[in-house]
């Protein structure tokens, strides 16, 4: 049944993933999703302050609600390109204290900010100082191999008093030693329990809980416990399971998508636009929706056609006329295996 109340603008988001989630991956979830938060990959305050700001900002108007994340540590940094996230019309500017990476630590961000409250703080305040719209924090529920709710309970109530009344939490510790981004998403352990007992000690802010949440059933069993969840890896090589998320969750009267014939078609045109107005090259938008079709007859000889480096001089129109001809006889292969 569609919920009655508007859900909170946090209830449901997927993840800012860096190489993943640029403008043409988040145009795709678009297109699947209404009303799902969508993050940019995180963007560090050097390549805004110092670098190429359209190739880092520049997003479709399609794809609001949408985050703004930033990586540093300089509160005048932070302030400076949060304001310019929004005046390009970012909703929301997101720090990023949970990325465990060497190289991120390296510029003295991401989740090793977690041992500096009092700095993360300040950098909110500056933040939120500077800007209207909302100062967000991503982080972990502690660093390295402690397991000691005090450290990020905290660091929640330091952090909070900058300013910020967001906070999306990931349910793994960040080992900042002897272990990759990679490693870092599945090695650590899931302790959801942590993130549920920071709602209760922290009942006026807002948790998001973050971190191997797949399927409709986790995501309604944590918004139990939580004010929305955040997903990642799952929503990017599975994206359909978003369909029906604009009903089920986030209070609309039907599913956004009426079909995946639907959405490849509106991404075929988008193809065409990126290439038209910019020189896009078709497979830069391609290889995100690549698991579009998983999960149905013919889905693999569809990604084969798409992800077919040979065929990248041909126009988009006649890719899709060709993956889709595969799909279809993949399919009936498999209705006559039956």
């Amino acid at each position: 049944m569609p919920m009655t109340a508007a859900p909170r603008p946090w209830r449901l988001s997927v993840a800012p993933m860096m190489d993943w989630t640029d403008r043409h991956c988040r145009y795709f979830h678009r297109q699947i999703t209404h009303r799902t938060r969508l993050y940019t990959e995180m963007v560090t305050t050097g390549a805004l302050l110092h670098g190429d700001v359209p190739r880092h900002l520049d997003y479709d108007a399609a794809e609001h609600p949408l985050a703004l994340q930033l990586g540093g540590s300089e509160p005048a940094d932070l302030a400076a390109c949060a304001s310019l996230g929004e005046r390009w019309g970012y909703d929301e500017i997101n720090l990023n204290c949970g990325c465990p990476s060497e190289r991120v630590q390296r510029g003295a961000f991401g989740a090793c900010l977690m041992a500096e409250p009092t700095l993360v703080r300040d950098c909110v305040k500056a933040m939120v100082d500077a800007v209207a719209i909302p100062v967000t924090v991503k982080h972990r529920i502690g660093i390295d191999r402690t397991e000691d709710y005090a450290f990020v309970r905290d660091f929640v109530g330091t952090v909070a008093d900058g300013g910020a009344s967001v906070f999306v939490v990931h349910a793994r510790n960040a080992w900042l030693k002897g272990l990759s981004p990679k490693e870092n998403r599945e090695v650590p352990p899931l302790r959801y329990e942590t993130v549920h007992r920071l709602k209760c000690d922290f009942p006026t802010l807002t948790i998001v809980v973050n971190g191997g949440v797949a399927g409709d059933e986790a995501i309604a069993a944590q918004l139990e416990h939580a004010d929305g969840v955040m997903l990642g890896r799952e929503p990017y090589h599975h994206p359909w399971t978003m369909q029906a998320w604009d009903r089920r969750f986030l209070g609309a009267e039907r599913d956004a998508a009426t079909g995946r014939e639907a959405v490849e078609d509106a991404m075929v045109a988008y193809m065409e636009h990126e290439q038209a107005r910019a020189g896009v090259a078709w497979s830069h938008v391609a290889r995100h929706m690549i698991g579009l079709w998983n999960g149905t007859p013919g889905a693999r000889r569809w990604r084969q056609v798409w992800s077919d480096h040979r065929l990248k001089s041909e126009p988009p129109r006649r890719v899709q006329a060709l993956a889709t001809a595969q799909r279809l006889q993949g399919a009936e292969a498999a209705t006559i295996a039956a």
